[in-house]
């Protein structure tokens, strides 16, 4: 995208205290996570997490994401790259250690308070709005946890309340409240963006990849711009600039405008400028969407793995469009 993306803001969900987790009454439940020989999806995808390679949004399904994911962990660990779950991978993760893929988390009352506010589809609607922040508690926590709402629901039948002990990804939290500071054993690192697999990869100078993670590269409109790049720095909590001039499908009547942050801010909590102008890679208020729908050109990714990035990158950094 020749601009950050302005997209249609997901998970609309407006809820009270406490808030139903099972709101969706006679709707088709989510189905429960697939029964493997080794494991579970649920499980890999926790480990692979936990291990630096991505599988985006945590949701207990086969899908694209999932797969690339877990062919770049075999590859790297000398394993056949079927990306498929087997025994012998989650062997590799230690998927038979000590330490549980799901965990229990205590509702708080900080939880529960919002504010929470329904984001509108609109940018000159968005801009009036004094922040960009969740729009549920609900969405908070599955970001926290870098779930699916659905998962959530999915382990938690019932309503969310203060004091309930609620069965969570076992992830590093993300908090939207922490910037994150550099790694200093990130020195070096290269970043690479690749069309074919909708996927960054952090690289060390021996080849070995230190992190990662699914992206949306771009459209036909909007196609990635293959070339060398580098980091000239990177913005947490960023503004958004709409500009409409920059946009092929800004619809008519749209004027300038300027977003405040937050987690569904258009390019989320982080914004990682390259030299190459509004060119960016980018947190995003959709995380079910990295890697499955098309971008205005950018690079997107989840908050939470936008904020590792944002830990291993610095000015200078080289990244390459491929």
């Amino acid at each position: 995208m020749r601009s950050r993306k302005w997209p249609i803001v997901a998970l609309l969900v407006i809820v009270s205290l406490p808030v139903a987790l099972g709101a969706q009454g006679r709707k088709k439940r989510p189905a429960q996570p697939a029964a493997l020989r080794c494991g579970n999806l649920v499980g890999f995808q926790v480990l692979l997490d936990r291990r630096g390679f991505s599988p985006g949004q945590i949701d207990g399904r086969p899908g694209a994401n999932f797969s690339h994911a877990l062919a770049a962990m075999q590859s790297a660990r000398g394993l056949p790259s079927s990306g498929r779950p087997d025994c012998a991978t989650w062997r590799a993760l230690a998927g038979d250690g000590s330490e549980p893929a799901i965990t229990t988390y205590t509702v708080t009352r900080d939880d529960l308070k919002g504010p929470f506010e329904k984001i509108p589809s609109g940018p000159s609607e968005q801009a009036t709005l004094a922040t960009l922040g969740y729009e549920s508690a609900l969405e908070e926590l599955a970001e926290r946890f870098h779930a699916s709402p659905a998962l959530l629901q999915q382990l938690n039948p019932g309503a969310l309340e203060e004091g309930r002990a609620i069965h969570v990804p076992a992830v590093a939290p993300f908090n939207e409240d922490v910037k994150p500071t550099f790694d200093q054993d990130a020195a070096g690192v290269t970043i690479v963006v690749s069309r074919r697999d909708s996927a960054l990869r952090a690289t060390r100078a021996d080849g070995t990849i230190l992190f990662y993670a699914p992206v949306t590269t771009g459209s036909v409109h909007d196609p990635l711009p293959v070339g060398d790049y580098k980091v000239l720095g990177v913005s947490w909590h960023p503004t958004f600039h709409y500009n409409p001039e920059l946009f092929w499908d800004a619809k008519e009547g749209d004027e300038k405008a300027t977003l405040k942050s937050g987690p569904n801010n258009p390019v989320g909590v982080v914004w990682v400028a390259l030299n190459l102008e509004h060119y960016g890679l980018h947190g995003t208020p959709e995380p079910g969407n990295v890697g499955h729908t098309e971008s205005h050109g950018c690079v997107r990714l989840t908050n939470w793995d936008a904020a590792r990035l944002a830990a291993i990158v610095k000015p200078g950094t080289p990244v390459h469009f491929r």
